[in-house]
């Protein structure tokens, strides 16, 4: 007879979900493909492993770390033209 403790915690079969949002998935992501010098895909790797990211998470915080960079009026502009472009998606 199962222990109810058990039946309580059972674990779906399989990896769990891990995209940006709860419930997301990778794998729905739509995929991008860049070329980049032999120097910057090293990097990317080792800026994987050594903070234990996938490197597409590597990648989005990166671009939003450029962002945030931005001034002011280049960080709206940015909103306003991603915002058409997911509208449009």
């Amino acid at each position: 007879m199962p222990n109810s403790r058990t039946q309580s915690r059972r674990r779906r079969v399989g990896r769990p979900p891990a995209g940006a949002k709860e419930g997301e998935r990778v794998k729905d992501y739509p995929q991008l493909s860049v070329r980049v010098p032999l120097e910057m895909k090293a990097r990317l790797n080792a800026l994987a492993a050594v903070t234990g990211l996938a490197q597409w998470r590597v990648i989005v915080e990166a671009i939003d770390s450029f962002v945030d960079d931005l001034p002011e009026s280049d960080r709206e502009l940015v909103a306003g033209l991603s915002a058409r472009f997911l509208r449009a998606s």
